[in-house]
């Protein structure tokens, strides 16, 4: 049952999202404030959708396992010996015992051969059969068959682990099928995680995705970082989808030159080894998706960043910002040196992000937060309004026919 203020609300988003982008506006703060209406989300939106655990680099041989929580449900990603790879509940079926608690709230790698309840002394296969159980021969009608791990439903797309909580998420072929032929450069199954850095952030889910997307805000919070090489100005978004979110930032005519004349003399830019079979245009700007409604990924001429997200309220998430990069970029010379630089341009760029969204959390808390007018520069956020206030309805946004808005490709 939704309550008043909760139906309300929702009335509210969904007048917001219907507005063409020219009139659109920002959500009324009670999207990223109130309770309840993050457990509307959590069942509306996260536990129907299809979202992102974990790459299979995290997960490159059998009994290979990372622990996290999602939800708040207590899971473990496992490698079997035939290469499967599955999402179990880390919670042992005989007393409840949360097999792998986590220290710090980060997810933990570890290797063995079985899953082992540290309570009895019960163990299970890495497919979460239940392999022993100590002394329960006594117990009348007791078959270990039928005590596994819960398994949840699982996919794996491009490299990347997802789990679906309550089993009604389309397909993922379906879901992110448009976009292999796209991404088929960066082979991103054969990558590997280069860089990883966590945050504990004090700010809605919402809050930083719709950050993620929109790149109006380069002129202010990265005026010194990305702004000079990628203005917001010049970035485009291609049209909607129903599962996703395709943005383009174009680097500056300057670096572009930069590039060409670097390929003439036979030079590389500065950075990792760069991905080879991408496009020409692909090597001159940064592509930005969001899968809905928290899968965030970045495509570079030589990387792939991954922000991996954890939802825990209506004004806190756990964020795992990742770098992943070819095997050859790994096995080049200096590499060790480039790592280094790179690392502190992410950590720069990551704290100036961190910075902007927590204050934006802390002024939607006021009794005054009002519902600004967006830019056309901030079509993801409208696009991401108008998803929300599909899945409250419980329907999906339709796929666009149009052009694009903006960019190389709108219409004339």
């Amino acid at each position: 049952m939704v309550s008043d203020d909760i139906a309300e609300l929702c009335r509210r988003i969904a007048d917001t999202a219907a507005e063409p982008l020219a009139r659109a506006r920002s959500l009324p703060a009670g999207a990223y404030i109130s309770p309840q209406f993050y457990e509307l989300e959590r069942r509306k939106l996260f536990q129907a959708g299809w979202l992102c655990l974990a790459h299979v680099s995290e997960l490159p041989a059998t009994g290979d396992c990372l622990a996290l929580d999602m939800l708040g449900e207590p899971l473990v990603v496992t490698r079997d010996a035939s290469g499967s790879v599955h999402v179990l509940l880390r919670v042992c079926p005989h007393r409840n015992l949360d097999m792998f608690p986590l220290e710090n709230g980060f997810p933990r790698r570890f290797h063995t051969a079985h899953l082992v309840c540290a309570y009895h002394s019960w163990s299970f296969e890495m497919n979460g059969a239940l392999r022993s159980c100590p002394h329960m021969q006594e117990a009348e009608g007791f078959h270990k068959q039928d005590w596994p791990l819960e398994e949840l439903r699982s996919g794996l797309w491009n490299g990347f682990v997802f789990v679906n909580f309550d089993g009604t998420a389309p397909p993922l072929a379906e879901v992110y099928g448009d976009l292999d032929d796209l991404l088929a450069p960066w082979r991103f199954q054969d990558m590997q995680v280069a860089i990883s850095m966590g945050w504990d952030c004090a700010f809605n889910w919402k809050v930083m995705v719709e950050n993620w997307m929109e790149s109006y805000h380069h002129i202010g919070a990265h005026r010194t970082t990305l702004n000079p090489i990628m203005p917001g100005q010049n970035t485009w978004t291609e049209a909607e989808h129903p599962f996703y979110v395709h943005a383009h930032l174009p680097f500056t005519t300057k670096l572009r030159a930069e590039i060409d004349a670097l390929k003439v003399d036979g030079k590389e830019p500065a950075g990792f080894t760069p991905i080879q079979g991408v496009s020409d245009e692909q090597g001159k700007e940064w592509g930005l998706f969001v899968g809905h409604p928290f899968f965030m990924f970045l495509t570079m001429p030589d990387r792939l960043l991954w922000y991996r997200l954890f939802p825990l309220g209506p004004d806190q998430c756990r964020l795992q910002t990742m770098t992943l990069i070819s095997r050859e970029a790994m096995a080049a010379p200096g590499f060790a040196a480039t790592l280094e630089e790179e690392t502190k341009l992410l950590r720069d760029f990551h704290i100036e992000d961190m910075e902007v969204n927590r204050a934006v959390q802390a002024g939607l808390k006021s009794n005054f937060a009002k519902q600004g007018r967006l830019s056309h520069l901030e079509e993801p956020v409208w696009l991401i309004q108008r998803h929300l206030a599909a899945r409250l309805a419980d329907t999906w946004p339709q796929r666009a026919s149009r052009a694009p808005y903006y960019g190389p490709r709108a219409a004339a």
